[in-house]
């Protein structure tokens, strides 16, 4: 009886160390408190590819992705940019005659990085620049709003009828 009792009273400090635990609705057991990095952890980070090689740069971001996965690294996604046409023109020595003209592509691949512990990012730069191959850019930016809305293509005809419908007056609200 008496081991009941003191086993009775462990569990009731348990039972009191476990509902401080609750804030609103939410249960936040204590094991969590031990699972947290020790080390700073940076957000999301954006790695940005860019090349004019298309198959080049495909190439590294598919490598860069399984050595970012290999060093237990969060890779949360990966996404390709529409590419930027560049039209560059040569003169003729001397006048303003078009010698020649080329159409060059950039193209760029994002990925991003989630919880990346302070201290493997420095490695992670130095195995980047490394690694980088001839032609390809790289830079390193925490994620922002605009990188998301770059990932997509504007459908012209889609905002040229919500233009119309805005000049007809707008939607209609009929319940």
């Amino acid at each position: 009886m008496k081991a009941f009792r003191i086993l009775s009273k462990s569990v009731v400090k348990i039972i009191q160390n476990e509902t401080r635990r609750f804030s609103g609705t939410l249960y936040e057991p204590s094991y969590l408190d031990e699972i947290k990095s020790k080390t700073p952890l940076y957000d999301t980070l954006n790695i940005i590819l860019s090349g004019y090689d298309y198959p080049i740069l495909e190439n590294y971001q598919k490598q860069l992705h399984n050595l970012l996965k290999n060093m237990e690294i969060d890779v949360e996604e990966t996404w390709p940019l529409p590419p930027q046409h560049i039209q560059v023109s040569t003169y003729k020595p001397k006048s303003e005659l078009v010698q020649s003209q080329y159409l060059l592509k950039t193209f760029e691949r994002i990925i991003q990085i989630t919880d990346v512990p302070s201290i493997k990012l420095p490695v992670i730069i130095r195995v980047i620049e490394a690694g980088l191959p001839a032609g390809v850019s790289v830079n390193i930016r925490p994620h922002e709003e605009s990188d998301e809305n770059n990932r997509y293509i504007p459908d012209s005809e889609l905002t040229a009828l919500k233009h119309e419908l805005e000049e007809l007056g707008g939607p209609s609200k009929k319940r």
